[in-house]
């Protein structure tokens, strides 16, 4: 494992796009892209919060969360929300929870169309983060943050979900990634922030398929945020947490570090 960048505020959101790896730069307000030898640009501007997520459509233009949906800038549905992913057909899902930042009421998710509809798909999500879905395009994965789980639904042509069922349980999820394999990276709950053990380990990563078998693990230095794979490499963004209440302190230490590394060399359990 090697240190990517440093000396950021926080960091979220990633993503693997055109050979790069893309993340939100919370605090701060950018789009930043990096390439394998460590050298980023800042490609976009982001909201100027936390809590806010980025994908792409499927005919490039890029989709942004924050106070609002936007489209390449252009509003689409105001209100906040949290994560986004497209799947294959256009379908815009995005999460979050009525009232915002909350860890105790339930959240949602909504399918946009890039026309300005749309409609409410799932509910009673105990506090909705990071999705992904399948490489076939028949399944949409949730991390349920609170409930320590990760959530599937069957993805139907028109954006409705049915058939939830648990994919795995047992973890500490957050921004999550899938492999061309089907194999889902998140974050653990056997780490320090979770479990309060101080000989846990500060952040760890594996590797679950579809019923809760773990394959792979890797362990950070840093507490995990979000994670993503992409040409042959685990990318894994990390940032101290002190509690919602020591957020602007954090972001001011600028700690925040994004490690990668092979993906043949992450353990296999």
């Amino acid at each position: 494992m090697k240190t990517l960048l440093d000396g950021l505020a926080m960091v979220e959101g990633a993503r693997w796009h055109d050979g790069r790896l893309w993340f939100a730069h919370w605090g701060v307000g950018e789009v930043i892209a990096v390439d394998l030898d460590g050298k980023a640009e800042v490609v976009a501007p982001g909201p100027e919060q936390m809590g806010w997520a980025f994908d792409w459509l499927p005919d490039g233009r890029r989709v942004t969360t924050g106070d609002a949906v936007r489209i390449d800038g252009e509003v689409l549905r105001e209100g906040g929300v949290n994560e986004v992913v497209v799947d294959p057909r256009g379908h815009i899902f995005v999460n979050g929870i009525d009232g915002g930042f909350s860890f105790t009421e339930p959240g949602w998710i909504d399918v946009l169309s890039p026309d300005g509809s749309s409609r409410r798909v799932a509910d009673d999500i105990r506090f909705p983060n990071g999705m992904v879905v399948t490489p076939d395009g028949s399944t949409l994965v949730i991390a349920e943050s609170v409930g320590g789980c990760l959530t599937a639904f069957d993805l139907h042509d028109d954006g409705s979900l049915s058939g939830r069922r648990a994919w795995a349980d047992g973890l500490g999820p957050d921004g999550i990634a899938i492999d061309a394999d089907g194999g889902i990276w998140t974050q653990t709950a056997d780490t320090f922030a979770h479990s309060g053990d101080p000989s846990a380990p500060a952040g760890a990563v594996v590797r679950v398929l579809d019923g809760g078998e773990i394959t792979h693990r890797i362990e950070t230095p840093m507490p995990c945020f979000a994670c993503t794979v992409g040409g042959g490499k685990l990318f894994l963004l990390c940032n101290e947490w002190e509690g919602i209440e020591k957020a602007a302190e954090v972001l001011a230490r600028r700690t925040s570090r994004v490690f990668v590394v092979d993906l043949d060399d992450v353990p296999r359990v």
